[in-house]
């Protein structure tokens, strides 16, 4: 049993959590950067852009979108007006900002004059977004989830996380996008 299979759903999620939030402060760093230097680094803004889409949407909100949520609505947790619909609203406006940000950079190599700046609204955005979401989900969804779940659901969705982790995303395991976390962090600065 790895160590994943011995901790219960919400934990993992939890940890995902904080491993998104190291490339959220460094996208956040980056871009105090760009506004008080005008320095828009281009390779450290496109490995947050993957990471956000691939760790964070298709591993990450995969997990819960497909796995947590149905299981959480089973025990009785509302979608529809409740915690559950807010945070697949909110899963939609973050990939939107993921494909601005994305369309941005690409804008930005050919030169497009307003690039850059639509990245800059797109990330601020992005930023504060998951930042007060992943808070939510960590003090109120997981805690009512924990609550309402019983044991059999709690290794079922465990051994589930585990497959999904087991797999890949468009190509990229999921410790290859653990680890551009670390380089970004060692390329950009703590903080």
């Amino acid at each position: 049993m790895n160590s994943e299979q011995s901790e219960g759903p919400v934990k993992v999620l939890r940890a995902e959590h904080q491993v998104i939030l190291r490339v959220v402060r460094v996208l956040g760093k980056l871009m105090d950067r760009f506004e008080q230097a005008g320095e828009f680094a281009e390779a450290p803004l496109a490995k947050c852009v993957e990471f956000l889409r691939l760790f964070a949407d298709a591993c990450h909100h995969g997990k819960e979108e497909d796995l947590l949520f149905p299981v959480l609505e089973s025990r009785g947790i509302p979608r529809d007006g409740g915690p559950i619909g807010v945070m697949l609203y909110e899963h939609q406006i973050g990939r939107g900002l993921t494909k601005d940000m994305a369309g941005a950079l690409t804008a930005a190599r050919t030169g497009d004059a307003t690039a850059r700046t639509r990245f800059l609204q797109a990330a601020r955005h992005y930023i504060d977004l998951l930042t007060n979401h992943i808070f939510k989900e960590d003090n109120v969804l997981f805690d009512m989830g924990d609550r309402m779940m019983n044991p059999d659901d709690q290794r079922t969705l465990t051994n589930q996380f585990c497959a999904v982790n087991c797999g890949a995303f468009e190509g990229r395991r999921r410790e290859e996008l653990q680890q551009i976390a670390d380089e970004l962090e060692a390329e950009c600065g703590h903080g």
